[in-house]
């Protein structure tokens, strides 16, 4: 088969688990020792290895903040995507909302799309926060909540909402 469409996964909520701040919404993790990986993970992975193209999208602004590292984030990063297998990570350093890049904007999610040839209207986005479902809208995915009940308003309606990462199965086919 040949691949055509991706999934796109958030990294703090989605593929690994992201510490809660104390307004109930998550933060990212600083160093690779502190990954832990969403149950399942690995297995949802593998199972859509051979049909989809498996991508992380993913805002870091704690580099352009000077909270974090571009070398602590990319080694986070690099070992979740050797981990999981992932096909490409997508990465928005900076804080500016105005940014094309940064979700709630696509422009991540554009340049997979130039670099893999993909449909879009094919490929999935999960997600955890309202940033990531808006993404996925602005560039015309199929968008997947994991609902974690974050202190949030969630701007755009998502195509499916689930309460467990392994729920997205019984939907992405």
């Amino acid at each position: 088969m040949v691949k055509n469409c991706a999934i796109f996964f958030d990294r703090d909520g989605i593929l690994i688990k992201a510490p809660i701040d104390k307004n109930n919404k998550p933060k990212s993790i600083k160093q690779v020792n502190e990954i832990e990986f969403v149950e399942g993970i690995e297995n949802i992975c593998k199972y859509y290895k051979k049909n989809f193209y498996l991508i992380m999208i993913t805002n870091q602004p704690d580099v352009s903040r000077k909270v974090n590292t571009l070398e602590n984030v990319s080694n986070i990063n690099n070992y979740i995507k050797k981990k999981l297998d992932l096909d490409d990570v997508f990465v928005c350093y900076c804080g500016d909302d105005n940014c094309f890049n940064r979700k709630p904007n696509p422009g991540m999610i554009l340049k997979a799309k130039k670099k893999y040839n993909l449909d879009l209207k094919k490929s999935y986005f999960i997600g955890d926060r309202w940033r990531d479902i808006e993404a996925s809208s602005k560039a015309g995915c199929i968008s997947i909540l994991l609902n974690y009940n974050y202190n949030e308003i969630i701007k755009i309606k998502p195509d499916f909402m689930v309460l467990k990462l392994k729920e997205t199965m019984d939907i992405i086919k």
